[in-house]
Order: C-alpha cells, then sequence, then structure tokens
C-alpha cells in the first residue's frame, strides 16, 4: 500500500491574461473567446526569471516537514511531461537533490507518459518503497515544468500551460492519502499527439470522454467503489468542456464532484494539476476524513490515468 504523505504547491506570483498571452501567440480574436468562455481559462501564472530548480526549490521548501524528514528520502522523482525539459548539459533535478541535502537519495525521471507521469509516479515510489521494506523510507515527487519550448505553451483546442509546481511526500503503507487504485491505458495509435493527421485527430477527439470515463471507471472498480462512492474528481485542467462530456459518461449530473476551481486561474500545469488541486480542496475544506476521491491525468501519446485515494 502506498500514500501520499505532503502536497506542496508553488504559484508563481506573475500573472499572464489569457487573453494577451494567446494574442502573442497569434491567436485570433474568436479563438481567444473560445478559450475564455468555453474552456474555462482567465489567467496563468509565469515564474519569470526563475529557472525549473529554483521552482523545484521553493515548493520543496514549502514542505514543512522536509527538514525533519530528509534522512529518511530514498528517491527523488521528476516526473516530466516532455523528454527534453532544461538546456544541455543542466538537470534540473540533480541541482535540486544536491541543494536540499539529499546526495544519499537515488534520483531519476519519468517521462515517456507525458502529463500522465505524475500519477505514474506515485505509483512507481510506491512499488520501489514497498520492494525496499523500510516503514520509514519516504520518496519525493516533483510535478510541474517551464514552458521550455513554444510547442509547450498552448495545445491548441486543449489547454493553456502554466508554470505553477508542486512537490510530493510519497510513502509506504496508509496514511494521510492512501492510494487505492491506480489505472492506466496507453492508446499508442495517437503517439503522434498534436502532429497526428486531422482523421486520426477527429478520431482521438471523438473517443476521449469514453476512454478518460473508462479509466476513471477501472481505478474505481479497482478500489471496490462505485462511483457514488466518489466525493471528488480532481482533473487535469483541459478544456472544461470536454469534462461535461466525462461526467455524463460517467452517470454524473452537474459538477458538483468535479473540482475546476484552480483551471481558471492557473491553466495546464503540466503533471501537477490533480496535486495542486487536491491542496486546494484540502485547504477549502472540499475533502474530509473518510472520503474517497479520484486523480486523473491524460498525458499526449497517448496515456489515460486515474488514481483513487481515501483520505
Amino acid at each position: 500500500m502506498t500514500s501520499i504523505a505532503a502536497i506542496a504547491g508553488f504559484h508563481p506570483a506573475q500573472r499572464v491574461s489569457i487573453s494577451d498571452y494567446l494574442c502573442r501567440h497569434g491567436v485570433d480574436e474568436a479563438e481567444i473567446k473560445v478559450y475564455e468562455r468555453f474552456y474555462g481559462f482567465s489567467e496563468i501564472r509565469i515564474a519569470e526569471g526563475m529557472g525549473l530548480a529554483d521552482q523545484m526549490l521553493v515548493s520543496a521548501a514549502r514542505l514543512a516537514d522536509l527538514p525533519r524528514l530528509r534522512h529518511r528520502i530514498r528517491y527523488v522523482i521528476q516526473a516530466r511531461t516532455m523528454p527534453i525539459a532544461s538546456p544541455y548539459p543542466t538537470n534540473p533535478l540533480h541541482t535540486v537533490r544536491s541543494g536540499l541535502g539529499l546526495e544519499h537519495a537515488t534520483a531519476f525521471c519519468l517521462n515517456q507518459q507525458a502529463c500522465a507521469s505524475g500519477l505514474l509516479a506515485v505509483e512507481v515510489a510506491g512499488r520501489l518503497l514497498e520492494r525496499d521494506g523500510d516503514p520509514q523510507a519516504l520518496a519525493l515527487i516533483f510535478v510541474g515544468e517551464k514552458m521550455f519550448t513554444s510547442s509547450a505553451q498552448v495545445l491548441s483546442f486543449t489547454a493553456v500551460m502554466g508554470e505553477s509546481t508542486a512537490a510530493v511526500l510519497v510513502a509506504p503503507g496508509e496514511g494521510p492519502d492512501t492510494v487505492l487504485s491506480y489505472a492506466s491505458r496507453i492508446y499508442g495509435r495517437y503517439y503522434l499527439g498534436p502532429r497526428m493527421p486531422a482523421e486520426l485527430n477527429n478520431q482521438f477527439a471523438d473517443g476521449y470522454a469514453d476512454a478518460l470515463a473508462e479509466v476513471i471507471r477501472a481505478a474505481v472498480d479497482g478500489a471496490g467503489l462505485t462511483i457514488d462512492d466518489i466525493a471528488l474528481i480532481l482533473p487535469h485542467h483541459v478544456n472544461r468542456m470536454s469534462w461535461v462530456r466525462v461526467l455524463r459518461r460517467l452517470g454524473l449530473r452537474g459538477r458538483d464532484r468535479l473540482f475546476l476551481d484552480n483551471l481558471a486561474s492557473t491553466g495546464h500545469c503540466f503533471a501537477a494539476d490533480p496535486f495542486l488541486n487536491r491542496e486546494t480542496a484540502q485547504q477549502q475544506g472540499r475533502l474530509r476524513n473518510g472520503d474517497y476521491y479520484v486523480m486523473t491525468s491524460v498525458g499526449l501519446g497517448a496515456t489515460f490515468s486515474a488514481m483513487v485515494l481515501a483520505c
């Protein structure tokens, strides 16, 4: 069994309106209105003047117990969405490991599932910790990235990328947020992502809601629950309208159990969205002890993932 012991998010202070941002990227006014009115985006946060290592260090510093727990951390994992996140030969993860005094820990990146890599990192960390057999050991996971290339800044008809990040502590056994199940489905025919030809892209769009609803149901079934048992769904931040279709496939009426409070103000923060949503939901009292909730993410390529946890 695996649990999430703590989450600490970092939202950069600089805010940029979606309208201004998309205008800079050559998006016309009509399409900008679609992003705002239908997709639900209003602004994003940008960490101008900060490198990715700086952002990761700030996120880690917000884990209040990290200094006390430092000696217990066995793995430091960066769940990246893109193979390249900084210019060669810089490696932000190694910089962060040294900066936090974690040279004793094994450090590695996961990046083959794009924005679904964050949930995969929790699953992998849990397996590693269970294999090691030390009930006191921990893994430190980093999610969220810089918009390193222009192609990573806007996903057409899907999302606008932001630079909020999070640090996540994972522990073996039961804890404040215990992982009950994890489900993942890879649809390899969509491996070209945004570079897919129009026909294949249309197929992906048509099947998106069914695929995501299916993987959520698989995770819920794996936890021995029903969708009615789920108090809240903590989503990845894409096109708000696509979530209406997913909820319909799940048989959920209305959006009471879909947490979209951060979407308008942060944009899509790579693999960090569900973790940032967990932190905000906790702060707002939207989740209580004994509640079950779902984290979701879909990575270009295409990986659909869902994880069920118990508070």
